[in-house]
């Protein structure tokens, strides 16, 4: 199947991807709502690694001419460095969707299971604020820098902090669905993904988990 064809097919299936027999109304706009942010989201991801493919280019070229043809490309560090700030926004949002951010749980797991939900549910508020920062002044500092330019390639300097808004809408979104559980609604398959609600933390514990019952077994 060719890229046409799975464009295609993927159309067709959209509806039936939306509104699932066991859903009711508002769960099918929910559905519709999830499946656009899912859209975009596998949108921003494969933009991700063409982007790290090209810092990677970039880079080699870079060490190449300085090493063999003793020259070096003017505009490379300041594009390779813009790259990499447009990655790290996208990777936070894609830290909060699979639950991979740093985190010391020593004292954590020793809490009742009712106070482990209080701090979750704060923990999930914080990083939603977390988020909203990121689009509010990320706008405001990308509209203020866009008429300056950078030095190299005299783009507008703006353009480094295009992803900081875009990471926190994100971030925003993977965060609204963990407080309600809402995470039924995602739509994995856009990402070629099974359906699950646990976090690859959670399965990396479980892992461990099941490792050390077979040890002491």
């Amino acid at each position: 199947m060719n890229l046409i064809e799975k464009i295609i097919h993927f159309f067709k299936s959209a509806p039936a991807e939306i509104c699932k027999p066991e859903f009711s109304a508002i769960e099918k706009i929910i559905s519709a709502i999830t499946f656009i942010f899912d859209c975009i989201y596998r949108i921003m991801l494969e933009f991700a690694k063409l982007v790290i493919l090209v810092i990677v280019i970039i880079i080699s070229c870079e060490v190449f001419g300085r090493l063999v043809l003793h020259k070096s490309i003017m505009w490379s560090e300041e594009v390779a460095l813009l790259l990499m700030v447009w990655t790290a926004f996208i990777a936070m949002a894609i830290g909060v969707e699979k639950g991979l951010h740093i985190s010391i749980s020593l004292f954590f797991n020793r809490f009742p299971k009712v106070v482990q939900i209080i701090i979750s549910k704060i923990n999930t508020i914080a990083t939603i604020f977390f988020g909203y920062i990121l689009v509010v002044y990320g706008i405001k500092l990308a509209s203020m820098t866009m008429s300056s330019t950078l030095p190299a390639t005299q783009w507008p300097a703006g353009t480094a902090y295009c992803m900081m808004p875009i990471g926190g809408i994100f971030i925003i979104y993977f965060a609204i669905l963990d407080l309600f559980g809402a995470k039924k609604y995602r739509h994995l398959s856009i990402e070629g993904e099974a359906g699950t609600d646990k976090t690859d933390q959670q399965i990396i514990e479980e892992m461990r988990k099941n490792k050390k019952e077979e040890a002491d077994v």
